[in-house]
């Protein structure tokens, strides 16, 4: 299947539905049955039929299937959010004494997920360097269940040798998991290296309108039934019909909006690289950065975020650069239709060494808007 019919086409059945060009919301709780044989075959087949939209919905399942497709992979779930897919995925794969090994300095939920609440029920954790294959290798233990990897994480951008780690978390039959939330399908296919089980914060580019919070998670067909019997069912991260149907909407511009977030990042990146305010700039595609190579090999195109620090490490001088900016939000989040920054300054202390960072997420205003704003609010500085 092609990407396009996957987008526009895949699992959409219109002549079910009147013929409509657009996805229908299928906004019900539940579903009736005209006998009992029929109720009881969809009660013992809940992952396939629809009983309660809390299982199984239609709208969510088209987006579903397309989601799956896009990844190349076998099936996919949609929760609630990208924390959501997150927690189900990583729990369904851990019992109690085992161990993960994971990225260090991970998205703050799944941090939280593996330093503060996995440990309740003993199962510990590991961090890793992951920009070093072999400290996987060493960090492994007998009682290793799983591998969580971010590549690129969303912050500083390090990437992780996917198919070497694949490979060995085979051969140690361990899972691996990787939040893929920076790149999307288009972007990088990890199940093609090996990955078992690719997350989501769907709510990102998937989405691309800052109006629906979202997760997935992509994989084989035995670990999604598995999650979906078990976590999904039990934790009730629903994802509702109406959200669903919104990302199917979503979907159709895709490819436009990554174009247009990717083109326009390159052209600010190669302005920003001259100006004297700017100490250093993080992004995989960067020259002088160590893994480029690795980019290259895993990634099929430049993204939208990257993260700059500012010679100036004055923290009201830092917020007034924030500040004067009139075409970049204040925000956490990246992937929607506006441009975004999330100062570190918010979050750490005027003495602490990262207090200059600035990240930025480039959305699908035109480059000249906002190259010219960069340009006017560099010049407080």
């Amino acid at each position: 299947m092609n990407q396009s019919y996957i987008i526009n086409q895949l699992a959409e059945d219109r002549e079910k539905y009147f013929h409509a060009v657009a996805p229908p919301i299928i906004q019900t709780s539940n579903f009736a049955y005209p006998t009992v044989d029929e109720f009881t075959f969809a009660i013992q087949n809940e992952k396939d039929e629809h009983i309660y939209t809390r299982g199984n919905n239609p709208t969510v399942n088209m987006l579903c299937q397309k989601m799956a497709a896009l990844e190349g992979a076998q099936d996919c779930l949609m929760v609630g959010s990208g924390a959501a897919a997150i927690s189900n995925s990583v729990i369904s794969q851990v019992n109690a004494g085992d161990h993960i090994i994971s990225v260090k300095n991970p998205y703050t939920w799944a941090s939280h997920l593996m330093t503060k609440i996995l440990p309740r029920f003993n199962v510990h954790t590991t961090f890793v360097d992951g920009t070093i294959f072999e400290n996987f290798v060493n960090a492994c233990k007998p009682e290793t269940k799983l591998i969580y990897l971010e590549s690129p994480n969303s912050w500083t951008f390090e990437l992780q040798d996917l198919a070497k780690i694949a490979n060995f978390a085979k051969k140690r039959g361990i899972t691996t998991i990787i939040d893929n939330s920076y790149c999307t399908a288009l972007c990088q296919k990890p199940i093609d290296f090996g990955i078992d089980l690719v997350i989501y914060s769907a709510t990102k580019y998937y989405n691309g309108h800052s109006d629906v919070v979202a997760g997935a998670i992509c994989g084989s067909k035995e670990k999604i039934t598995q999650i979906f019997h078990n976590e999904f069912m039990t934790f009730g991260n629903v994802l509702a019909p109406q959200n669903a149907w919104l990302m199917l909407r979503s979907l159709r511009t895709l490819p436009i909006r990554l174009k247009q977030s990717s083109e326009s990042t390159v052209k600010i990146l190669d302005f920003l690289k001259k100006s004297p305010k700017i100490e250093r700039i993080w992004y995989p595609f960067n020259d002088d950065n160590p893994q480029k190579a690795l980019a290259l090999e895993q990634m099929k195109m430049p993204m939208g975020m990257f993260t700059l620090a500012l010679k100036n490490r004055d923290a009201s001088a830092i917020k007034k650069f924030c500040e004067t900016l009139q075409n970049f939000l204040i925000a956490v989040s990246w992937g929607g239709h506006e441009s975004l920054i999330m100062p570190k300054c918010a979050f750490v202390s005027e003495n602490d060494p990262q207090v200059n960072m600035v990240r930025f997420y480039i959305g699908l205003e035109e480059a000249d808007i906002l190259l010219e704003d960069l340009e006017l609010s560099l010049a407080f500085l």
